[in-house]
């Protein structure tokens, strides 16, 4: 009985023993396991294994992270796309055009960007104001705000333009870039959590400094597309009607009479050009259809009968008989 007590007890103390190494095993590989894992793929274990002597073991890794990640460009199921428009416009007051302006501006839910009040001479000497102004105002609504902005002025824009910039392409890449530059930042992280000696936290503490400034770069730049994208830029040039007044003698005004004969001018030639593309275009084919339809065929058919008629009359002229005053032949 004490042997097969002695026996079980030597078994339970071998037991304990074999479960002892194997715990100590597990606990010495435990620290040894987000090496093996290992955020750079395919990296030499033994390198990370071995205490480092410099910076240079760290900065060598840093590039195999970004290689491992491509450039893919990302789908949009939206366009974006950047408006802007420039008027130029000759109102009465200038002042009250540029406040007119601002009220637009801020009732349609857009802010203005930037104001400028400067003072002209006409061609008196008189001092007139002269004005810019830029908004931003929702996209959407960038045609309504044209249309109130025009609507200030008694005649038609001296310049009016539209620009549109599609960049959706930019943006996609930027969204690419970021992405990859985000998965930069979290391996150099980690990897600056393994590092060894103080020279390897500062060199990888650099190329996350370098990292995170073209991530707030490029973040600035895609705020500012989207901003662009969704407020439209409205720069507006107001002038006085007192500064483009035409020049007058005793009443008579030169410059109006020269514009207005020019104008004529342009008118006569518009006339002309439009009644040639009209002869050109719609008159000369219809002819043409006309003249194959009936006119050859008329002048074939009367060709026709002049000939039958000269061949009836010399058919005639062979068959009559001799007149009997006329000598008779042999």
């Amino acid at each position: 009985m004490k042997s097969k007590i002695r026996g079980e007890n030597i078994s339970l103390v071998f037991g304990l023993l074999l479960i002892t190494i194997i715990l100590l095993t597990s606990c010495a590989a435990k620290p040894a396991a987000p090496m093996e894992k290992n955020v750079l793929e395919g990296a030499d274990q033994a390198r990370l294994n071995q205490p480092p002597t410099g910076g240079a073991a760290v900065q060598l890794h840093a590039p195999e992270i970004q290689n491992n990640y491509t450039s893919t460009q990302a789908t949009s199921g939206d366009r974006m796309v950047i408006k802007n428009a420039n008027l130029a416009l000759i109102v009465k007051d200038p002042v009250e055009s540029m406040d007119k302006i601002t009220q637009i501006a801020e009732r349609m839910g857009g802010y203005v960007v930037s104001a400028n009040l400067t003072q002209t001479k006409s061609q008196s000497g008189k001092s007139l104001p002269h004005a810019t102004i830029t908004i931003r105002v929702p996209a959407e609504k960038l045609n309504d705000a044209l249309k109130e902005i025009k609507a200030l002025s008694s005649q038609l824009p001296r310049t009016e333009n539209i620009e549109s910039q599609d960049i959706t392409s930019e943006y996609t890449d930027l969204e690419s870039r970021l992405r990859n530059l985000k998965n930069t930042e979290d391996q150099l992280r980690k990897i600056m959590d393994q590092a060894y000696s103080t020279e390897d936290v500062l060199s990888v503490y650099n190329q996350l400094s370098q990292v995170r400034e073209q991530i707030e770069v490029i973040e600035g730049q895609m705020k500012y597309y989207r901003e662009s994208a969704a407020l439209s830029a409205i720069s507006t040039e107001l002038i006085a009607e007192e500064a483009v007044e035409p020049l007058s003698i005793a009443g008579w005004k030169p410059v109006g009479v020269a514009r207005d004969a020019l104008q004529a001018l342009i008118n006569a030639m518009k006339f002309i050009v439009n009644l040639a593309i009209w002869l050109v275009i719609f008159v000369l084919p219809i002819l043409i259809v006309l003249y194959v339809v009936f006119v050859l065929p008329l002048t074939g058919f009367f060709r026709l009968l002049r000939k039958r008629r000269k061949l009836q009359k010399t058919e005639h002229s062979i068959t009559s008989p001799p007149s009997e005053n006329q000598p008779r032949g042999e």
